[in-house]
């Protein structure tokens, strides 16, 4: 009597190859793309620790012979570094919270009130997203002049905040115009009032894509060059590549110097990204699971 399962072995399935060609062109794809946006700040980091001489001798692309941290101790006394650190946090953390309570706000009433006009008002914000700074530079000059506010960190705290929550009302309010009408009748049957309702139930279930909000205004805000530029002439009142610019066009700095300014500059919006980063890969993520 012949065995059923002796003819198995002759018609088991191909197992399929554990790394197929596509998968590993696409790595290699990956990883050089890598390499190609990680160089230059490769670059910014090995001539931050290099001396001048060795810079002069060896070009940009050699190893340093050591730790060389008089370029970073020279730039940081230069510019008072420690104040337009402390510049630059206040203004993106301010922009980043009032930002997105003022598009929260636009998009509850765009997005759940449905309020009349409500396209004609986001063709308003999209538009606001595309209109160069360099429009807004004249009338904001006048604005501070006339509200006394030129020449104060709160000048670039509203007008950022105003820019920032036109994108912020527009990626909000495509998202509450989704949200389920199910939770929101169901909240009104039981008692809540509208503001009941925002900070209650629209406000924690929206959390995730707040907090990618957060985290791009606060990016945003923080490598702004133009408005801080025009609204803030003070050294006192500098952000930090406002100061960075400055500095460079007043003294001849070397390359080594340059590179520290660079690094420094980098460095505080490369920490705030990597502390935030499962914050943001969440709230990306957030929206395909239900």
């Amino acid at each position: 009597m012949t065995s059923i399962s002796s003819d198995l072995p002759r018609t088991a399935v191909r197992r399929p190859s554990q790394f197929p060609l596509g998968k590993i062109l696409a790595l290699v794809f990956l990883l050089a793309l890598m390499v190609v946006m990680l160089f230059p700040f490769a670059i910014v980091i090995i001539n931050a620790f290099k001396t001048p001489v060795e810079y002069a001798n060896s070009g940009p692309l050699s190893l340093p012979g050591g730790l060389y941290t008089q370029g970073i101790v020279d730039f940081w006394n230069r510019v008072d570094f420690t104040n337009k650190l402390y510049n630059s946090t206040v203004i993106a953390v301010s922009v980043a919270v009032m930002g997105i309570v003022l598009s929260l706000l636009n998009a509850f009433a765009l997005g759940v009130g449905r309020v009349r006009g409500r396209v004609a008002f986001l063709v308003f914000f999209l538009m606001a997203n595309t209109l160069p700074q360099e429009a807004l530079a004249y009338p904001l000059y006048y604005f501070a002049k006339y509200f006394g506010i030129y020449n104060n960190r709160i000048s670039v705290i509203l007008v950022m905040t105003v820019i920032q929550s036109a994108f912020g009302t527009y990626l909000l309010t495509s998202v509450l115009t989704t949200f389920p009408r199910e939770i929101l009748e169901a909240a009104l049957i039981d008692g809540c009032n509208k503001v009941q309702l925002l900070f209650r139930i629209v406000a924690p279930i929206s959390m995730p894509t707040l907090q990618v909000l957060f985290v791009f205004f606060f990016i945003w805000t923080w490598n702004e060059f133009f408005l801080p530029m025009i609204l803030l002439v003070s050294t006192s009142n500098q952000t930090v590549p406002l100061a960075i610019a400055v500095l460079q066009g007043q003294f001849n700095m070397d390359a080594t110097t340059s590179s520290a300014s660079a690094l420094l500059g980098l460095l505080p919006c490369i920490v705030f990204f990597l502390l935030f980063q499962r914050t943001l890969t969440r709230g990306v993520t957030a929206g395909s699971i239900k």
